[in-house]
């Protein structure tokens, strides 16, 4: 799998999803087997400013290379100027959302609201492919704005057109946001119309799903979203089929701990970096909080996982986290998951 001079040893990527990927989660998921990760999303008018928060988006791991970025905006020249900050900070990637369908978003032009005329993409494109030279650029599309104007294989080529080097599909309209069902053909359309690598999105609950995705609409590539909030281990699994192994078992209650509890490690230095000078309590109190989310995913579908996610909204430190984790999960209880449980019945609204 190649996308511009980048070489990836498999398909099956974290998807950029706003307000989950980053840098901790990155990390856990590259070290799960994803083979690539893109950064959530981030406005380029953020970048041009150099706002506090914007900036932390930007923070990465050394061994991410390349270091994808995702831009959000509605101009073109303010998404070459974005793209032109991201690249200065290290990115080796740029990817354009046109996929976001929150409301804020597409009320500015941005996210899904961009994709509506495959003209304005095509200039979006060329200006950012023009203003970082060498870099790749992609996009992030849905398929239409509502079922009556469905445009994916249009935008699809607009972009290829004017300089993409890779497009990824979520197969749902803005308008369904994350409701409904996502049309794979769509993806098998747009994979079919251009030349350039085609990126799957869309109900990629499961590795059986991604895999499936692979397999019937004949993508370049996966983006797991939503399906690897709470389940890393979800690329594995995909790693180990890709290499033509057995899939290994679900983490143990043991696993499970251990990367919980380094997944709020990694968020207080990630947390750390951004405020040198801040206290660190307060720092741990506040990278705790911002993994509240992902306590719940991580507690989804398992017995005591209502009073863990209950106990979760008020931990402030790693202690906290421990001793919760050790009074709703203590070793010997049952620990599989409920029978007949399916991620996509809580998964989430992210913006992708």
């Amino acid at each position: 799998m190649q996308i511009g001079p980048h070489h990836f040893s498999g398909r099956f990527f974290l998807a950029p999803l706003a307000g989950v990927s980053d840098r901790p989660f990155r990390t856990i998921c590259r070290e799960m087997g994803a083979s690539f990760a893109y950064t959530e999303m981030v406005s380029a008018h953020g970048l041009l400013h150099g706002t506090a928060q914007t900036l932390s988006y930007l923070d990465r791991d050394p061994a991410e290379v390349p270091f994808a970025v995702q831009i959000f905006a509605s101009e073109p020249e303010v998404l070459a100027r974005g793209a032109e900050a991201a690249v200065r900070a290290g990115a080796g990637m740029i990817d354009i959302n046109m996929a976001c369908p929150v409301r804020k978003v597409c009320g500015s032009g941005a996210g899904a609201a961009l994709a509506r005329d495959p003209a304005a993409v095509g200039a979006a494109v060329a200006a950012v492919v023009a203003a970082v030279p060498g870099v790749p650029v992609t996009i992030k599309i849905r398929s239409g704005w509502e079922e009556g104007t469905v445009n994916c294989v249009e935008v699809a080529r607009a972009a290829e057109d004017a300089g993409a080097a890779a497009v990824a599909l979520h197969g749902r309209t803005r308008s369904q946001g994350y409701s409904g069902r996502a049309r794979w053909e769509l993806i098998r359309a747009v994979k079919e119309a251009v030349g350039i690598p085609v990126l799957g999105s869309g109900d990629v609950w499961t590795a059986a799903d991604a895999l499936r995705m692979r397999a019937e609409t004949g993508c370049d590539a996966v983006l797991v979203a939503r399906g690897a909030c709470g389940n890393p281990w979800i690329f594995r699994e995909l790693k180990a089929a890709e290499q033509g192994g057995p899939i290994p078992p679900p983490p143990t209650r043991d696993e499970w701990v251990e990367l919980v509890m380094r997944h709020v490690a990694l968020q207080i230095e990630h947390r750390r970096r951004q405020r040198p000078h801040q206290p660190l309590p307060a720092v741990e109190e506040q990278a705790v909080r911002e993994l509240r989310r992902h306590l719940l995913w991580y507690s989804r579908g398992r017995r005591g996982g209502v009073a863990f996610r209950r106990g979760g909204a008020h931990v402030k430190t790693a202690a906290d986290v421990r001793t919760l984790i050790e009074v709703q999960f203590p070793p010997g209880a049952p620990w599989e998951l409920d029978a007949g449980w399916h991620p996509a019945q809580d998964g989430g609204d992210e913006a992708e």
